[in-house]
């Protein structure tokens, strides 16, 4: 197979998903041509130097349907030439384009393509597209589905993680986020201009200070929707009968909070990068996707992570550094639990909980920092890896050339 080489990565900064935030007023469209057109500068892609544009999109209606990813090249500086295709893999949707894009490489089908992916949280809110995981009683009962929050607490239960677990967690991704921010770790940040090339937003937003007292006093978010009769704690129960009830430890300050951005990578072979003068900065050398339990839905980092290293011939112990979206603060401790992780190799730059999750763009947001941060520790392996919604795991392995 033909080597797929990451030659470059950008992100907006992730502002927050509510009609206060500060990116309320940029579409998702706009933001998505921030993104390309920072690529397309950067690394002089005139003409039709990619084979297409492979951009994730979670909620794709109004105005992030009808082909999001085309309209986003046709609002852009690339050529119209250029092809583009929405992907939906819920939250990892940025990381499975770059996925697609690197075994589209690897398998001789064009020497390039942008991926990543956009969502404009505080424009278009989660579940405004419906969806029959959740709407059709026949798919919902035979899925035993629950809300996701309720699935990161059928987590905490079911592997013994406590408040002050997920609390602690939380406090500390705010503190390694606000530190990253300070040193001026996020080299794939770029920021968000307006029409007249003023920047609307530099940094990101969300980033703030905060202490386990602080998050002591917040109440569970998913406690009431659990337990109120009948509610999704029986629906768990029933799929979980062991469980003598469901522990509620997730609340704002240790969940992720909702985003908007963008991030794209430009990925290639060795001949793409020899043509235009690029130098690769890392090997995409294995992807993975799996399908997990859609209950519990949110465990799919452990065996994407277990899968994609068996497909890499490697251990746990040969892998430098993680990113494992901060979906929900037991999400990660579970990928700890699991692998006996060291934590100073996991999310060092902080994850979502601190920063946002801007869904169809987090995937490839965190591979650009997986990326960033292995060049300035200078180490050799990274993986990231997602939870999904439905119950799916992605996960992919980066090394430095």
């Amino acid at each position: 197979m033909t080597d797929a080489y990451i030659y470059d990565a950008v992100r907006t900064p992730r502002g927050k998903g509510k009609k206060d935030g500060t990116l309320h007023e940029v579409t998702s469209v706009r933001l998505s041509s921030v993104a390309l057109n920072a690529l397309k500068e950067r690394n002089n892609l005139d003409g039709h130097a990619v084979e297409d544009v492979i951009w994730g999109n979670v909620t794709q209606v109004g105005e992030q349907g009808a082909c999001l990813a085309r309209s986003a090249v046709l609002y852009s500086d690339l050529d119209e030439r250029i092809p583009g295709v929405s992907i939906n893999r819920f939250c990892a949707s940025g990381l499975e384009a770059v996925n697609m894009a690197a075994n589209q490489v690897r398998g001789g089908a064009g020497d390039a393509y942008i991926a990543g992916g956009v969502e404009s949280m505080s424009r278009v809110p989660m579940g405004m597209d419906g969806g029959a995981i959740a709407a059709d009683p026949h798919l919902a009962m035979k899925a035993y589905f629950v809300p996701q929050g309720i699935s990161a607490d059928i987590i905490a239960t079911e592997y013994g993680f406590s408040r002050d677990d997920c609390d602690a967690y939380a406090v500390e991704s705010q503190k390694r986020a606000a530190a990253a921010r300070a040193e001026g770790r996020f080299k794939s940040l770029i920021p968000v201009t307006d029409q007249n090339g003023l920047t609307v937003m530099a940094e990101d937003e969300m980033i703030r200070e905060t202490t386990m007292q602080t998050l002591g006093g917040l109440n569970p978010s998913f406690k009431a929707m659990g337990e109120a009769m009948p509610g999704f704690d029986a629906v768990a129960l029933l799929k979980y009968p062991h469980l003598e009830r469901i522990n509620h430890v997730h609340h704002a300050g240790n969940s992720s909070g909702i985003a908007d951005g963008s991030a794209a990578i430009l990925i290639g072979n060795k001949e793409f990068g020899e043509r235009h003068g690029l130098k690769p900065r890392a090997r995409i050398k294995a992807t993975s996707k799996v399908g997990t339990d859609p209950t519990i839905m949110l465990t799919g980092p452990v065996p994407a992570t277990e899968r994609v290293l068996a497909s890499a011939g490697m251990s746990i112990s040969d892998i430098d550094l993680f990113e494992v979206n901060e979906a929900f603060a037991s999400v990660v401790l579970r990928f700890i639990q699991a692998f006996d992780a060291d934590t100073n190799k996991v999310n060092v730059n902080g994850g979502a909980i601190a920063m946002g999750h801007p869904l169809g763009g987090t995937g490839a947001m965190i591979l650009g920092a997986l990326l960033d941060e292995m060049e300035r520790s200078d180490k050799e392996t990274g993986l990231a890896t997602l939870c999904i919604g439905s119950g799916m795991g992605a996960a992919t392995i980066l090394e430095r050339v």
